[in-house]
């Protein structure tokens, strides 16, 4: 939660009706909006800083602002979202008529970089989804979250707020809200849904210890499972198996677009099951196959 003792009351009473009619028109998550508010919060600050307001703030001062957090060392990309973040706020505030001009307008986005996305091989996916093997709850719960994980391209969020009716097993496919509350169905394969199968049937009922609930992955305390706590049981899993390579919360999501561009799968079908709403988002995978392709044509091609 942003300090609100940092910056003056007005400022905050403005800054939460942004975030709340950003909520409303564009069904944020609850992690987009608090980084949003951490955001507005620290240019709220800085300004408070120099005497100034939010609703005060000049063209130059979004400026300096920016300058400043170079001086810090903030990356390109950390300075980019907090410049569109800005923008938002700036935006909204000319439409309900509290400002006549936009301060961030003419101001240029840094230029980024495209970073391509870390990816696991299927041989080191194969490994990962091996290694929980046990037979008790916490183990086989685990095993079905990775077998969904790569199986589908889910997000963490999306995974760990999987319910019940959100679940057919019949047809082998899940629904998930994803951002914007935008809904997709996506296959999950026979693999997953053996396991998803007996994990549902045989372990899940032990880890909610009879409490009613429609989670379909709870905590061992019977809980809805938080993104930390699966990103420690992946780091758990990838060490039990011999998996060395750096992993992130998307690396799995990552190497499910991968794998399937790499195997001839089209861009516009991948967009649709990694539930992206701009094939630009989408395109970056298509480099990550590419970079790849060029690795075993150096490796094998005569002339490579």
């Amino acid at each position: 939660m942003a300090e609100k003792h940092l910056i003056s009351e007005r400022d905050w009473r403005t800054m939460q009706r942004y975030l709340d009619s950003a909520w409303a028109e564009k069904g944020l998550s609850d992690n987009t909006l608090e980084s949003y508010r951490r955001d507005l919060s620290t240019f709220g600050q800085w300004q408070s800083s120099c005497k100034r307001s939010l609703l005060n703030a000049t063209h130059a001062h979004i400026q300096d602002y920016l300058a400043h957090r170079f001086e810090l060392g903030a990356s390109t990309r950390s300075a980019a979202r907090a410049l569109s973040c800005l923008r938002g706020f700036y935006k909204y505030l000319v439409r309900e008529r509290v400002l006549e001009d936009n301060p961030t307008s003419h101001i240029d986005n840094p230029k980024l970089g495209r970073p391509l996305p870390k990816s696991l091989t299927q041989n080191d996916v194969e490994k990962l989804l091996a290694a929980p093997r046990e037979e008790n709850a916490v183990c086989q719960r685990d095993r079905a979250m990775l077998e969904l994980l790569y199986a589908c391209g889910l997000r963490v969020t999306e995974l760990v707020g999987l319910s019940l009716d959100q679940i057919n097993l019949r047809q082998g496919v899940l629904r998930v809200t994803g951002k914007g509350k935008k809904e997709r169905l996506v296959p999950m394969g026979e693999p997953a849904q053996r396991v998803l199968t007996v994990y549902l049937r045989r372990w899940r009922a032990e880890l909610l210890r009879a409490a009613p609930s429609d989670i379909v992955f709870p905590s061992v305390r019977g809980q809805k499972m938080t993104r930390q706590t699966f990103w420690h049981r992946i780091k758990y899993w990838a060490k039990t198996a011999g998996v060395e390579k750096p992993l992130s919360p998307h690396t799995l999501r990552h190497a499910f677009a991968t794998h399937l561009l790499n195997h001839g799968a089209d861009i516009r079908s991948v967009q649709m099951l990694l539930g992206h709403s701009d094939i630009s988002t989408t395109q970056i995978y298509t480099h990550v196959a590419r970079e790849r392709l060029k690795q075993l044509h150096g490796r094998h091609h005569p002339r490579g």
